[in-house]
This record gives structure tokens, C-alpha cells and sequence, in this order.
């Protein structure tokens, strides 16, 4: 335990360093970029030592697997983020658990979020989620679905969109990436005067363990890293 525990403590270390030079490299403070944790596939000991390390907002993709992780560590202050693809019918359950939703692709989910957000006496952060690749396989709004729906904000009283979030292109070149990065960010720039009063869309949501450099780069505030801080070797 105290070799993973070490293990785990030195690729946060390395990772943040990563997100403070590609954060300099723009002109940013690291501090404007958040780091979630994913939790996808690593068990409670890898979570406890992550945790320990000084890693508190932790991200995870499936509604069940965040349930039983959240109450596994209960004892822990964890802010929890849902950033996987959320079905209506879990929204009950998962609501109560986190701090955040980044992952909301459509006006349906949108309007139980805020129905179930109400009856809970409380309102949710939420980001939206953006296809801006325009893969099928992946979750998420297009682009041209949008700028309609942020029209409609202002009648979701229970819900607060702070951004958006998306994932780069499957395709993994670090070219695409930059491109679906900065893709994201001129959209967001692009519909903000559109956005109901108070919805200012500053979080942007976006990179991985593969390319969250160019997404620090690009504008990102918050990056979602998995493998980079659970391999073995650290880079």
C-alpha cells in the first residue's frame, strides 16, 4: 500500500506539473485549470491513495460504479463529478452524490436534472456536453443543437450550465485534438452573447490523459485524467 500510495502521489505531482507548464506555454495560471480525477477503472485502495496524495474532485463515467464508490468512501471529502454519458432513470440517484454533471446531451435530461433538482430543494451545476468531432459512436450534442438549447436556459431554474465539456477525436492525433479543442472554445465564445442572463459558460471541459496539454492550451478549465495518474512509469 505505501508502494502505491507513492506511486499514485508521484504521477499527480508529474501531472500537475504537465498542466502548470502547458498552462504557461498560453499565458494562464495553472490554478485556472481544475483537475478531476477519473475513477472509471481503479478500485477504492487506488481512489484512498489518490485522495491522500491532496486529489479530492474525482470523475466518474458510470452511474452505478459512481453510487458504490461514493458510499465505499463516504468517510472521504470528495467532490464527485458525473462526466460519463447519464440516463434519465439514474438521475435520482446519481443527483444527491455530486457536485457536478458534465456530461448533459440533451434538452430531455436537461429538464429531469431540474425537475428531480427541485424536488431536492437544490441546483445543479451542469456542463454540456458537445460532439464536436462529430463522431457516431460518441455522446453528445452537435454543434448546431446548441446555440437552441442555450436559448431555453433561463426556464431551467434548478440547473446552472456553467460550460461545456467535450472529448477529442477517437482518432488520438495530437493535431485533431488541438483542433476539437480550440473548436469548442470559439463556439463557446460564439454563443455566449445568446446565453439567458446569468449563464456565462465560463468552464470548458476538455482533455484526457492523452492530450490535456493541448486542451490546457486551448483554453480548458477543467481536464479529466485517468491512466496518467495510475501507470506504473510516469512520463
Amino acid at each position: 500500500m505505501a508502494e502505491l500510495a507513492r506511486m499514485i502521489a508521484d504521477n499527480l505531482a508529474r501531472v500537475r506539473g504537465r498542466i502548470a507548464e502547458a498552462a504557461a506555454r498560453a499565458g494562464r495560471q495553472p490554478d485556472a485549470v481544475k483537475l478531476v480525477a477519473v475513477t472509471k477503472y481503479v478500485d477504492e485502495h487506488d481512489v484512498r491513495a489518490l485522495v491522500e496524495a491532496g486529489c479530492t474532485t474525482l470523475g466518474e463515467n458510470r452511474p452505478q460504479q459512481l453510487c458504490l464508490k461514493a458510499e465505499a468512501l463516504r468517510d472521504l471529502p470528495i467532490d464527485w463529478h458525473m462526466i460519463g454519458h447519464l440516463q434519465r432513470n439514474k438521475v435520482r440517484r446519481i443527483l444527491p452524490l455530486v457536485v457536478m454533471i458534465e456530461s448533459v446531451d440533451s434538452a430531455r435530461l436537461m429538464a429531469a436534472i431540474d425537475r428531480i433538482a427541485g424536488q431536492l430543494g437544490r441546483r445543479v451545476p451542469v456542463l454540456l456536453e458537445v460532439n464536436v468531432s462529430g463522431e457516431a459512436q460518441k455522446h453528445g450534442l452537435a454543434p448546431d443543437e446548441l446555440e437552441p438549447l442555450v436559448e431555453t436556459l433561463d426556464a431551467y431554474a434548478h440547473v446552472e450550465v456553467r460550460g461545456l465539456m467535450t472529448m477529442a477525436s477517437l482518432a488520438g492525433e495530437t493535431d485533431t485534438a488541438r483542433a476539437n479543442f480550440a473548436a469548442l472554445r470559439q463556439l463557446r465564445d460564439r454563443i455566449r452573447a445568446d446565453c439567458p442572463q446569468g449563464v456565462n459558460l465560463t468552464e470548458l471541459s476538455m482533455g484526457m490523459s492523452g492530450d490535456f496539454e493541448q486542451a490546457v492550451e486551448q483554453g480548458a478549465t477543467i481536464v479529466r485524467i485517468g491512466s496518467a495518474l495510475y501507470e506504473r512509469t510516469g512520463r
